[in-house]
């Protein structure tokens, strides 16, 4: 074969391309520990296998801080591992968890993490998830200006239990300089000034730690459960078989739910018979998952579940039908037959099948935990929401209300942050349409701040960078098709109303009965103006008849409305148009129409069009 010739060859080179390394998944977190010692080893010591070496020691504290503080913990997808890997030269401890709807796994990976380089000083870790750096997100109030995420590669790091960023040569201005990771090893070991360690990043970075490691065990909920006495079995043998039987069950399609679907008992793999009550411990996410879902009881099923008289009983039976059929679906669905767990319940049946294993008696049973945890922590009324939202967690007396009364703890006070967060933003002179621009711990000193500072009002807030409830409801009019004014009683665009009905946001956030009826009798006036134009009948066929039929209607029930003789033009029916369409648009879920129509007092009309 003769020889590729120089032209060839780089034509060759031109369309290479490297495979790109794939990206993270959603819902998971990927995380990496280097052995970057502060000082370099003897001439005499094997670099590598001296690296290799300590990764192997990390890897033998990472066991033993998981069997410590995770020893009854239930991951909801895939738990906390490491592996040592070489990429591109570069020996490492690599891990990848995907954490599925339980955020709090994703913590906890941060945390032991963070206790891994506590317990071994020259071990750097750094942890990404889908949103790219997470740690940076959770800081953002915080963070200096120059770190854009399209520069913050390679430039987080977590070292002795602390986050450490790598600033730029020039932190002056705009910076694009990226570093790889060969960079930043090297500005590790040989440019430590270059090292970042604020302890207010750090305080918001790893805000949802400041409970750990006790909150750990507060993701777990203990309940009791009636379940086929088989089910008990196999969650005694392994807790941990739970999560795969909630995530069956609650991502059950129509091919999974076909076992179900079988009137005859001895069809089941787990029959519903010889029930037991034991305590099942779930984590939050999937006990919520478990217990909110509507789910049509299996004809097999039907006759097993007790009357509704005892709620106690009926609850436990019907988390426990929805458990088993989880279960059910796990064993038989062919796309989970590769699933480790189900590989092992599958063994476990094959042993109790042949008499190698007996099922638990139930003087065995007895000597089982009967753990039953509190459910407060469901219970997040809308009204309790709201209240929150708006700063007022607090009684009609006064009283802060009692633990429990909003969720647990831990999400209330999450939720105040946010709140509180937004609103600094809201009153942020530096923040613009793109966001908050991040403080800038290094130009502190510059004549621009010591203007701000002597521009800012006596209480610390500058009042033209507050929130303009009137001009915030103007864009929204005008983003919707709506005049910027409100419509006049004849439907046509009117001098504006008074203030008191313009600001509709303060009005909602009055207690008072007064400014309750003049939302009230806003609301109608709208609702009656609507309407009395027709443009709420989506069936109707000239929009101009039905606008003088329902004003003439009002005008013979004894209103004193003028009935005005308008022409084709008149008739302006783009804003609810505009309107219906956002609503249409949202599928649902919140948007500028349902809000509009929520702070107007209006219901959201139904679409029966596709029924």
């Amino acid at each position: 074969m003769a020889p590729m010739s120089q032209e060839d060859l780089e034509w060759f080179k031109s369309t290479f391309r490297p495979i790109p390394k794939p990206e993270i998944p959603d819902d998971s977190i990927d995380y990496s520990l280097y052995y970057i010692p502060s000082s370099p080893a003897p001439a005499i010591i094997d670099e590598v296998a001296e690296t290799r070496a300590r990764l192997v020691e990390v890897q033998r504290t990472s066991a033993e801080l998981v069997k410590d503080l995770l020893k009854d913990y239930i991951w909801q997808r895939e738990g906390f591992r490491l592996e040592i890997t070489k990429d591109d030269g570069v020996t490492s401890l690599h891990g990848r968890t995907n954490f599925g709807d339980s955020i709090e796994d994703e913590w906890v990976v941060v945390y032991l993490l963070r206790e891994l380089t506590k317990k071994h000083k020259d071990v750097w870790a750094k942890a990404v998830d889908g949103d790219g750096q997470f740690l940076l997100v959770e800081a953002a109030a915080t963070l200096p200006a120059w770190l854009e995420p399209e520069v913050a590669d390679n430039r987080v790091w977590i070292n002795q239990g602390q986050l450490v960023i790598i600033k730029p040569k020039n932190d002056k201005g705009r910076v694009t300089e990226k570093i790889s990771l060969e960079d930043a090893r090297h500005i590790i070991t040989k440019e430590p000034e270059r090292l970042m360690r604020s302890t207010m990043v750090q305080e918001e970075a790893f805000y949802r730690l400041r409970n750990y490691p006790k909150q750990i065990n507060e993701n777990l909920h203990s309940a009791l459960v009636t379940i086929p006495r088989k089910v008990a079995f196999l969650l005694h043998q392994k807790p941990a078989y739970i999560s795969a039987a909630v995530e069956a069950f609650y991502l059950r399609d129509p091919i999974a739910l076909r076992p179900l679907r079988s009137k005859d008992v001895d069809n089941f793999t787990f029959k519903p018979e010889d029930f037991v009550t034991v305590s099942v411990r779930f984590t939050r996410v999937g006990y919520a998952q478990l217990k909110s879902q509507d789910f049509p009881v299996p004809k097999a099923w039907a006759e097993q579940l007790p009357s509704t008289d005892d709620r106690k009983l009926y609850d436990r039976a019907e988390i426990g039908m929805k458990l088993s059929c989880g279960f059910e679906m796990l064993i038989t669905d062919p796309q989970n037959q590769d699933k480790s767990a189900v590989r092992e319940m599958k063994l476990v049946l094959e042993d109790l099948e042949t008499g190698d294993e007996q099922l638990p008696t139930d003087k065995d049973i007895e000597t089982w935990d009967k753990r039953e945890d509190d459910e407060k922590w469901l219970d997040i009324s809308f009204e309790d929401l709201d209240r929150e939202l708006k700063g007022k967690g607090k009684d009609k007396e006064g009283e802060a209300p009692s633990e429990g009364a909003f969720g647990d703890a831990n999400a209330q006070e999450n939720l105040q942050r946010i709140v509180a967060q937004f609103e600094k933003f809201l009153n942020d002179d530096s923040a613009g349409f793109e966001g908050a621009e991040f403080i800038d711990d290094y130009d502190s000193d510059s004549d621009e701040d010591d203007d701000d500072e002597e521009e800012g009002s006596s209480d610390g807030e500058d009042k033209e960078a507050s929130f303009d409830e009137e001009e915030f409801s103007r864009m929204m009019k005008e983003m919707m098709g709506m005049p910027s004014g409100m419509p006049s009683r004849s439907g046509l665009q009117g001098p504006p109303l008074p203030s008191a009905s313009r600001n509709r946001v303060q009005e909602l956030d009055s207690e008072s009965e007064d400014d309750t009826e003049q939302i009230q009798e806003l609301s109608k006036q709208m609702e009656a103006e609507l309407r009395g134009t027709g443009v709420l009948n989506l069936n109707r066929k000239g929009n101009n008849a039905s606008g003088k039929q329902a004003l003439a209607e009002r005008s013979d029930e004894g209103k004193d409305e003028d009935v005005l003789d308008f022409e084709d033009e008149d008739i302006d029916v783009n804003f609810a148009k505009n309107l219906l369409e956002s609503l249409q648009g949202q599928a649902g879920t919140a948007g500028p129409a349902g809000n509009m129509l929520s702070m107007m007092g209006l219901p959201i009309p139904k679409d029966d069009r596709h029924r």
